[in-house]
């Protein structure tokens, strides 16, 4: 290898047209803003790069590897890229992974100190979490299962407001510790607790693949989960997994399978929770697919009827596995706007706006984004449907600011079907129209590389 090969940074910022200082500062300081805001410390959001720094990197006189904080900066915005990778030679241009543009930006305050990344900080929990199953005397001793089950809960509430890529690496992670404890040898109790955790780990990996647009890789981990669910004896769990393959059927354009997956998983009657809920809504949502009202709306009815009766949370982590209320009336509006006609319509809308509501009165860094980016294009959807565009587009926006940072292929689906039925609407030609035609068609191109065909929610 020459030393005047180019760096990795020198050809992606003449790919982009980054090459003039002001440009790429301002590409810069916007991942900053939106990786604060996304991942914090809020001081993150006034990081700045010299033109000095910058003259640096472009011409290739880079000596080691930027500080911690650039460090951060760079790699969302040339992700999936290592710095490492940024500022060595491009051996070979052709085959460089696949980027993820920067999205737009959010602002944040500032906080003092020292930032410490994330995976730093987990290692270290790691490590400690390590040396405490060693220090047990057993395989797996209550120490252990406790430090597993917490780092599962922090995954399964974070997951709807996080990234999937850079979230499926940390459940990978987990999810092999769980495996090797499981070869070891631990009392009967704990292997059962033990199962239970791999399994949850497979469903979360599940449908971070299918988000990722990975339909087979989703399919095998939730075969794995529900085979440890049974391991376990576990029907919440069980039931679940059942739910998440009728997902992944009823997004794989398979309603018929996924009416059948979600009738088995009632099978499974977990001690209390929401799982059966979100049977009968999955169900709901494919009779619809199929055409089929009457069981359509007979499938609504029952899970209404269900969460009247709810009286005690789930017996699962909760997170990405409950069900709450607003999700199953997004359920709900997808229903009716399979089902089409005007009165549907209607009640599409009603359904949408009030899960909308209830998604926003979320504190923001518990929002489920992806999950009110789905009610949003049902919304959307509606009010198209009875010729509101600008409350049609007014939901599209926000849809494609949060799909930016936090993209689904649930989402990305949506909304091109909703681009296909915009183009063949009455109101096609006017310049709100026209202007939201161009926002996604902007939006896709920037986008198409950062996921497969897939998705789930």
């Amino acid at each position: 290898m020459e030393p005047t090969d180019p760096t990795l940074f020198q050809l992606l910022i003449a790919e982009r047209q980054w090459q003039r200082y002001e440009v790429f500062l301002r590409r810069y300081e916007d991942a900053a803003r939106e990786l604060a805001a996304l991942e914090g410390p809020e001081n993150l959001a006034t990081a700045t790069i010299e033109r000095r720094q910058f003259l640096r990197w472009a011409h290739g006189e880079m000596r080691g590897l930027p500080r911690t904080e650039a460090r951060r900066i760079l790699e969302y915005l040339f992700r999936p890229a290592p710095v490492n990778a940024l500022f060595s030679p491009a051996e070979r241009p052709t085959a460089r992974p696949t980027l993820v543009p920067a999205g737009p930006t959010e602002g944040g305050a500032g906080l003092q100190g020292e930032y410490v990344p994330e995976d730093v900080v987990m290692e270290a929990a790691n490590e400690s979490a390590s040396f405490a199953a060693r220090v047990e005397g057993s395989n797996c001793g209550p120490h252990t299962m406790e430090q597993l089950e917490s780092d599962i809960r922090r995954i399964v509430t974070t997951y709807p407001n996080r990234p999937v890529g850079p979230l499926f690496q940390e459940v990978r992670v987990l999810r092999n510790r769980s495996f090797e404890l499981l070869e070891g040898r631990q009392p009967p109790h704990l292997t059962r607790d033990l199962y239970v955790a791999a399994g949850v780990l497979c469903g979360v990996l599940a449908n971070a693949s299918f988000d990722l647009g990975k339909y087979v890789a989703a399919e095998t981990q939730a075969r794995t989960a529900f085979m440890c669910g049974e391991l376990a004896g576990h029907n919440g769990l069980r039931a679940w997994v059942r739910g998440l393959q009728a997902l992944i059927a009823y997004w794989d354009g398979r309603p018929g399978d996924a009416v059948r997956l979600a009738e088995a998983g009632s099978g499974f009657v977990p001690e209390q929770g929401t799982a059966h809920i979100r049977l009968m809504s999955i169900k709901a949502r494919a009779h619809g697919q199929l055409s089929q009202p009457t069981e359509a709306l007979t499938a609504l009815l029952e899970a209404e009827a269900m969460r009247e009766r709810l009286t005690a949370g789930d017996d699962l982590p909760g997170g990405m596995m409950a069900f709450p209320f607003e999700k199953q009336l997004f359920y709900a509006s997808s229903t009716h706007l399979w089902l089409g006609g005007r009165e549907h319509l209607g009640d599409a809308e009603a359904a949408a706006d009030e899960a909308v509501t209830l998604f926003e009165a979320a504190a923001p860094e518990q929002r489920r984004l992806g999950e009110m980016s789905l009610a949003r294009m049902d919304l959307a959807m509606a009010r198209m449907g009875r010729g509101d565009l600008d409350g049609a587009a007014h939901q599209v926006h926000a849809v494609l600011q949060v799909n930016a940072r936090r993209g689904t292929e649930s989402v990305r689906k949506r909304l091109g079907h909703f681009t296909r039925n915009l183009a063949v609407h009455p109101g096609a030609r006017a310049p709100i129209a026209i202007g939201l035609r161009e926002a996604l068609t902007a939006h896709h191109e920037r986008h198409a590389l950062e996921l497969p065909s897939g998705g789930i929610q």
